[in-house]
């Protein structure tokens, strides 16, 4: 195959088999289309699914996937201990073999249009595929996940980059974009106390975290904007969460490891 892409969308459920199933095989009985891994987090209540194949044949499988899941999963019903924006939360396309990022945007784009037309559902571009700054990093679009959204969508500064500015209870919406190969690294910790896991996260992410004063209020910066203290590491994401109730969770995201 003289091209190959790679799709990893995210759907929000990870503990009904049977819906987990059905997307998966909406991937699976795509011509041209290998389906790589299924991976279910019942805690996360959220799942990865992992496949490749010719970019166009991707794109279907992408659509198709879609179609299925935002049919099946219903928000209004969802809690989770990940974070989550819609049904279908994130669907990166990553270019693996004789494919380009302009090539696996404009993937995402005739993905989020088609979304949009023939679902409903709007959406938004991130990571390489971004066209503000602002929506490179996937939590800076999901900040205050699902249950914000309705708020958000009043505020014209948040016009999604395909379709209406319109909340759909039942799917939400979804980030779609180019991205490099992410690598996942998680670090289970010996307490149940989240916060410490939520301290580590901002010690180490490129983000860092927002500085404060003695008395805990955020110092605002000259463009009104909190300052922040940067993290260790270049290119990382990372979140403190609940791996199970027994458990705190470091969980990281390397983004790009070149």
């Amino acid at each position: 195959m003289e091209k190959i892409v790679e799709c990893v969308p995210n759907f929000s459920e990870g503990r009904d088999r049977s819906i987990i199933d059905a997307i998966a095989g909406a991937v699976s009985g795509t011509d041209g289309v290998k389906l790589l891994d299924v991976d279910p987090g019942a805690d996360f209540n959220r799942t990865v699914f992992t496949f490749v194949g010719g970019p166009e044949e991707v794109l279907e499988a992408a659509f198709r996937a879609a179609k299925v899941g935002m049919g099946l999963i219903d928000m209004r019903k969802h809690s989770g201990e990940h974070a989550r924006m819609g049904a279908l939360d994130v669907c990166p396309f990553i270019p693996i073999k004789g494919v380009t990022f302009e090539e696996c945007t404009e993937l995402a784009v005739r993905f989020g249009k088609r979304v949009w037309e023939e679902l409903g559902v709007p959406g938004f571009l991130y990571a390489r595929s971004a066209r503000r700054p602002d929506r490179v990093r996937l939590p800076d679009i999901r900040k205050g996940e699902y249950e914000a959204l309705e708020e958000k969508f009043s505020d014209p500064s948040f016009a999604p980059d395909f379709g209406e500015p319109v909340f759909v209870p039942r799917s939400g919406t979804f980030a779609t974009g180019a991205r490099p190969i992410l690598i996942a690294y998680n670090v289970n910790l010996d307490t149940s106390d989240k916060s410490v896991a939520s301290k580590i996260a901002g010690m180490i992410r490129t983000s860092g975290v927002v500085k404060k004063d003695a008395d805990g209020n955020k110092i605002m910066g000259p463009d009104g904007k909190p300052e922040r203290i940067p993290g260790y590491l270049k290119e990382v994401q990372a979140g403190g969460m609940m791996y199970n109730e027994n458990i705190a969770q470091v969980s990281m995201n390397l983004l790009d490891y070149e």
